[in-house]
């Protein structure tokens, strides 16, 4: 029978500790993640022709997203602070109605890039939400996910659906 995986962010009491990674060895560990920004089609067709009242919603995101990776550590406690190689952000509009965030962050280090490569998506897809809100309350930020990892003991991940944009539908 397989051991259960025991939380690496307790001690024998229960209580929350940050992981010592001291003894692991440097590895290049490298994750990415996904977030969808679902929006009336109208404003899409806005922020494609960069109609926004706020400017370059996309250039905007793209660079808090990157600060967000860098700045992991400062928003999600027990994190440990990375030197990171890269910070990755790609913005795209896709079906009708939504824009699809993908982040990648890479480093050689003794700790995953998860967290940073979410955060980094997160917070690209509330910038986005903060820069078109004028236009469209209504907006919803759904499916934000690891789509692969790499490196470390755990060795590789891959989300079985990495395409999770291609099967939204348009709004009625």
């Amino acid at each position: 029978m397989p051991s259960v995986p025991k939380f690496t962010h307790l001690d024998a009491q229960g209580h929350a500790q940050m992981v010592d990674v001291s003894d692991k060895a440097v590895t290049v560990r490298e994750a990415r993640a996904e977030a969808i920004v679902r929006m009336l089609p109208s404003t899409l067709e806005r922020l494609i022709a960069g109609d926004m009242p706020k400017g370059d919603v996309f250039a905007v995101a793209r660079i808090a997203g990157i600060c967000a990776a860098k700045r992991t550590h400062d928003l999600i406690p027990l994190c440990h602070a990375l030197a990171l190689s890269t910070v990755e952000v790609e913005l795209a509009a896709c079906a009708n109605d939504a824009v699809r965030i993908r982040t990648r962050c890479k480093l050689n280090g003794r700790t995953g890039v998860e967290m940073e490569a979410l955060t980094a998506a997160s917070v690209a897809a509330l910038t986005l939400y903060d820069m078109c809100k004028a236009v469209d309350r209504g907006m919803c930020i759904e499916h934000i996910r690891l789509i692969e990892k790499s490196g470390g003991a755990s060795g590789h991940f891959l989300a079985d659906d990495t395409d999770i944009a291609a099967t939204l539908r348009p709004t009625t």
